[in-house]
């Protein structure tokens, strides 16, 4: 129930901000520009599908703009804190559609620390909406992760710098 409250509270925030946002800003208006390279981290519970089990998660990542798009590239690494101590390398794509909303795409390679040889193809999906103060930015986030072991999904708090 709590988990249901929560994302109803958060989506009703993130729409309300959305529609503020549009009606608000003109072309002509100025709006926060992002710095051109980003270190972030994301803190979060998550929730193993398969497994029916709750873990401590934490993803790293680096991420630089192309340009002056709303596109970046950059390299991500995600840990489970789990018995199976998971962790995933990834390439990671990211879009901002608005201001402060972004989108992560990021395939890679996941492994355990019990099986390090043992490589399997992972993808990593998080949506994120940023309150910036000035090079910091901090905001929820949601992620789906999948690997042909389990797939996860996580509502954590993204912190990031902006330089």
């Amino acid at each position: 129930m709590k988990i249901k409250l929560s994302l109803s509270l958060l989506l009703t925030i993130f729409v309300t901000n959305l529609i503020a946002q549009t009606h608000t800003h003109s072309d002509n208006d100025h709006h926060h520009h992002h710095a051109k390279n980003e270190i972030g981290i994301v803190n979060a519970p998550v929730y193993l599908v398969k497994e029916k089990a709750m873990a401590y998660g934490v993803h790293l990542h680096y991420l630089r703009m192309v340009q002056d798009s709303k596109f970046g590239l950059g390299v991500g690494y995600e840990r489970l804190f789990n018995e199976h101590k998971h962790n995933t390398f990834g390439i990671v794509g990211s879009y901002r559609p608005i201001d402060r909303l972004s989108f992560s795409f990021s395939p890679g390679i996941t492994f355990e620390d019990e099986e390090p040889s043992e490589l399997n193809l992972a993808l990593h999906l998080e949506a994120v909406y940023e309150f910036v103060f000035h090079h910091f930015h901090i905001g929820p986030t949601i992620g789906f992760a999948y690997d042909p072991e389990d797939y996860h999904i996580s509502f954590g708090l993204h912190i990031g710098y902006g330089f």
